[in-house]
């Protein structure tokens, strides 16, 4: 087995080493170069949260929330705890979605979330009157 000379050995062992760390270099630059353009990135997506309230204001534990989606008609619910709140995340930002609730036989008025709307963060409060709604949401 042939034996390299030390200093060859040396210079190749540098010379490897160099050129890795200018590729990780140039791979570090350009990362931080597109981090604030990846930041600035929504993706698409937005979220609807609010409270279903009763009279005076007080939570309504234990009502529907609908979420319809215009370009699907697909509906999605979920049913608010104590504090009366809901929450849907990951809603797209081009399309437009109609929401309300119901509780024990009674609805609120439906809002609507516009794809126009650039909001990221959408806050809706769905009021349920003391009488009762007329049926055919």
């Amino acid at each position: 087995m042939m034996r390299l000379p030390r200093a060859l050995f040396s210079l190749r062992f540098r010379s490897f080493g160099l050129r890795q760390a200018t590729s990780l270099l140039a791979v570090a630059a350009l990362v931080a170069a597109l981090a604030p353009l990846a930041a600035a990135q929504d993706f698409g997506y937005r979220n609807l949260e609010g409270k279903v309230l009763g009279a005076h204001d007080q939570p309504i534990s234990g009502a529907v929330v609908y979420l319809s989606n215009s370009r699907n008609n697909d509906v999605r619910t979920c049913i608010t705890p104590q504090d009366g709140s809901y929450r849907f995340a990951d809603l797209s930002d081009d399309t437009d979605y109609t929401v309300w609730a119901a509780w024990q036989g009674r609805k609120s008025s439906k809002r609507v979330l516009s794809s126009f709307d650039q909001r990221k963060e959408v806050h809706f409060d769905l009021h349920i009157s003391g009488k009762a709604a007329k049926s055919g949401a």
